[in-house]
């Protein structure tokens, strides 16, 4: 009897004392340590006031974030989500406005007539949403925007950039981040169908950069009670020089220019009249693309001159209305270097949110990480916060009362 109880115990130790068995258990142990070490609270960048209400309002702020632990890095992150995540149904009402130039815009709307919290049309909050370079109302980060602000009984919209949802262009004209007046055009005309709705603009990468430009080039006359961003690009040349490094140009770069020289393919018979377009399509990176197409499109001297001008870091000064940022410090889109710290610090009105890890519009949580992570749930929380406590977020980002409506 005496041997029976003692053999299991022997043979456990001679199991563990194995070579393999001592390997595999040190593995998983340094695993589990690094993944502990990945598992941290984002940092909050902002003024105090703001600060507090964002604790209180978007409890999320203060959570853990932890990364899905097979994803190392903001390279696999932003991989894994871009083929992994899913895609939530949305059934859009399509719309098509007229620009001045002659152009046309398409609007792909989600109205929410069944909103239970906003059962008025006139007054249901509106959620404006402008997707990334080469992103539409199908992106999956669109979709489950979409699937947070109307849960909350809010309106969306979704900004597509000219000549990127299906509709022909008509004019020699496309889009760029520092060009803002189709988005002025777009929020004149939700403004002036629902002039008693509060309407808040979310920014996916470029879309985020248009959106923080706009909001600084308009002041306190942006008819947007709120903005929100998700993997600005800050700078636009430490971002491209970013996104030329051999591994991000094999991974992205290269999968970016594609879609961008497609879509110049697709509008050759109206874009060669005033670009090479055959020049434009032997692009290997976005900076060759910008160079040979956008810079010229949109009167820019250089690639450089127009990428300084679309950087939104040093604008932010200029902006009026509440901004919440998020980023990831792995972004290989957004390198840390470029985030303006330094500038957000001394603004009453704008914080930045920054995760270690979480890559490029990713943010990835679970073992399979396919639906909503935690940009869905800050943005779904932020939205929340901003429309059911207005005066509360205007006075913690120190917005005068004469603005508070």
């Amino acid at each position: 009897m005496f041997v029976s109880h003692v053999e299991p115990w022997r043979t456990y130790w001679e199991f563990v004392s194995r070579p393999y068995t001592v390997f595999v258990c040190s593995l998983t142990a340094a695993v589990y340590c690094l993944w502990g070490r990945k598992c941290q609270t984002p940092a909050l960048v902002c003024s105090e006031a703001f600060g507090a209400f964002l604790y209180q309002h978007c409890p999320v702020v203060a959570e853990r974030f932890t990364p899905t632990p097979w994803c190392w890095g903001g390279r696999l992150q932003t991989l894994v989500c871009a083929f992994l995540k899913s895609k939530p149904p949305v059934t859009y009402r399509n719309e098509l406005i007229h620009t001045v130039d002659g152009g046309q815009i398409s609007l792909d709307w989600v109205d929410n007539q069944a909103s239970a919290p906003y059962p008025d049309s006139s007054n249901r909050p509106t959620v404006l949403i402008l997707p990334g370079l080469t992103g539409n109302s199908q992106q999956s980060y669109v979709l489950h925007a979409i699937s947070q602000a109307t849960r909350r009984g809010y309106r969306c919209l979704v900004f597509n950039n000219r000549g990127v949802a299906g509709e022909e262009l008509l004019t020699p004209v496309t889009y760029c981040a520092a060009n803002t007046s189709d988005l002025e055009r777009v929020v004149q005309h939700v403004k002036g169908l629902y002039p008693a709705a509060p309407v808040l603009g979310a920014g996916v990468s470029m879309g985020g950069m248009l959106l923080l430009n706009y909001l600084a080039r308009k002041g306190t006359d942006s008819g947007m009670v709120a903005g929100f961003t998700i993997s600005v690009p800050w700078d636009a040349v430490k971002s491209s020089a970013s996104m030329e490094e051999p591994l991000n140009w094999l991974l992205f770069n290269k999968f970016l220019t594609r879609g961008l020289c497609r879509a110049v393919t697709r509008h050759r018979k109206i874009l060669e009249k005033v670009v090479d377009v055959d020049y434009v399509l032997k692009s290997q990176t976005i900076r060759e693309f910008d160079e040979r197409f956008t810079s010229l499109l949109f009167g820019y001297k250089s690639c450089t001159e127009y990428y300084r001008d679309a950087s939104p870091d040093k604008k932010l000064p200029s902006t009026a209305v509440p901004i919440l940022c998020l980023n990831a410090a792995d972004d290989p889109f957004s390198p840390k270097n470029a985030f303006p710290l330094t500038i957000v610090q001394g603004l009453p009105n704008v914080a930045l949110l920054l995760t270690a890890h979480g890559g490029h519009i990713a943010f990835l949580q679970g073992l399979f990480p396919r639906g909503e992570s935690y940009m869905e749930r800050l943005f779904g929380q932020f939205i929340q916060s901003v429309f059911e406590h207005p005066r509360d977020i205007k006075k913690a980002c120190g917005i005068v009362k004469e603005q508070i409506s």
